[in-house]
């Protein structure tokens, strides 16, 4: 529907832009990011081709150029043979052809609707918060410093490192800054992307253990991790823009400017964007939807991306070749087929279907979504006797790995998709 009409949140004309975050999480081989995004490349990921192509510097994580990575991935499509590009706001699907619904969580008004009439009148909805971009230019590199966490991959992070004395005073400041109205009192935040006001709500250590976290961080200056330290990331291709990690915020924006000044390195910031809070909407899984992504009730349609009750760009993006694959057996008369457990996409969208709709919410890939490992694949006192607690934690995720590709290609065969 954009730029015709816009939300509030995007910017740009552009698929696939990147609102909150420019991260594809962590590149980790044996974490549950590393698994999947394995898995999808083993798919033909155009994301992920695409946010290779894009790439920014951001130490052990797949980070991008968000403008450039949505120009590439705008491009692709209205380049494909086979994909008719129409800007347009639909308020119902013509579900006489198979229907996939992939709108993201700021899905306009009449097509929410009518998704939540046909699912029965359960739409949820969750609260989620935008960090701030500042320039490259305005941040005091006497002060901030660069840095990897523990030295892992290059020094791609740029650090402000705060005194205890420092720390103090930059809370004092945000508790006491004023706060964007909310419209929803009832709409929970999302638990993984808290706006930083509201994790210092919950206590003055808060922050230190979270987007502030010293630990890891040597300061060149002193030789030792600060009492706390801001990280900043790469925004761009060029380097001009950096945005702060873990600092989304719902402050209003003068406020965000006086508190965040209190930041060694960052007096003289100057802001490319503002953080800000909006309402997304997904819909309640368990109940909605199946394995495969098929809306349960609703013969032709499928819903995926962030909808669909996944969070995060990289969930979203590996949803949607797993809903291809469904549609793709249903046009050809196939009965459904989930993707196996074993694999990361498996667990999670069994996750989906399966959760518990009590306390169900938007849910991260998560290692622990995974089968357990057979009994015996991995010698746990001889792990820890050579590794520790950290290597037994590799190992495990290696061996998850192995079997989630395993999985997969066979799964993929079985489909006819060739290597």
């Amino acid at each position: 529907m954009r730029p015709h009409q816009m939300t509030p949140a995007h910017q740009s004309h552009r698929a696939a832009e990147m609102v909150c975050s420019n991260s594809f999480k962590s590149d980790d081989p044996a974490s549950a990011t590393g698994i999947l995004k394995a898995e999808m490349r083993r798919m033909d990921s155009l994301i992920l081709r695409c946010a290779e192509e894009a790439r920014v510097p951001a130490g052990n994580s797949l980070a991008v150029d968000r403008d450039a990575f949505a120009e590439l991935v705008t491009s692709a499509l209205k380049q494909h043979p086979n994909i008719h590009w129409n800007e347009t706001t639909v308020s119902a699907p013509d579900l006489a052809i198979p229907t996939l619904i992939a709108t993201g969580p700021l899905t306009a008004e009449p097509l929410a609707d009518w998704l939540s009439g046909i699912c029965g009148g359960d739409r949820l909805f969750f609260y989620d918060a935008i960090a701030p971009i500042v320039e490259r230019d305005s941040i005091d590199m006497d002060i901030a410093f660069r840095a990897s966490r523990y030295n892992k991959g290059e020094a791609d992070f740029l650090n402000c490192p705060l005194t205890a004395l420092e720390y103090e005073r930059f809370l004092d400041a945000l508790l006491a800054a004023e706060r964007a109205e909310l419209h929803d009192f009832d709409t929970p935040y999302f638990e993984a992307c808290l706006p930083i006001e509201v994790m210092a709500d919950r206590g003055r250590e808060t922050l230190r253990f979270g987007p502030m976290k010293p630990v890891g961080l040597d300061d060149p200056r002193t030789g030792r991790w600060p009492h706390a330290a801001v990280q900043l990331r790469q925004d761009t291709l060029a380097g001009d823009h950096y945005n702060l990690v873990g600092f989304q915020t719902r402050l209003k924006w003068g406020a965000q400017k006086e508190v965040i000044h209190l930041i060694p390195g960052l007096e003289n910031a100057e802001f490319v964007r503002f953080g800000s809070i909006h309402r997304n909407t997904y819909v309640q899984a368990p109940k909605v939807l199946d394995a495969t992504l098929a809306v349960k009730a609703i013969p032709n349609l499928w819903i995926a991306g962030q909808l669909s009750g996944v969070e995060g760009y990289l969930e979203s993006a590996a949803g949607g070749l797993a809903a291809a694959i469904s549609i793709k057996r249903a046009a050809q008369g196939k009965s459904p087929a989930p993707l196996p457990r074993e694999t990361m996409l498996g667990a999670l969208l069994h996750y989906l279907a399966n959760a518990s709709l009590k306390d169900f919410g938007p849910t991260n890939a998560m290692l622990g979504l995974m089968p357990d490992l057979p009994e015996g694949l991995l010698d746990h006192r001889a792990l820890k006797r050579v590794g520790g607690a950290r290597g037994l934690k590799q190992a495990k995720g290696q061996a998850h790995r192995e079997r989630a590709l395993a999985a997969l290609e066979a799964y993929l065969m079985e489909q006819g998709v060739e290597p």
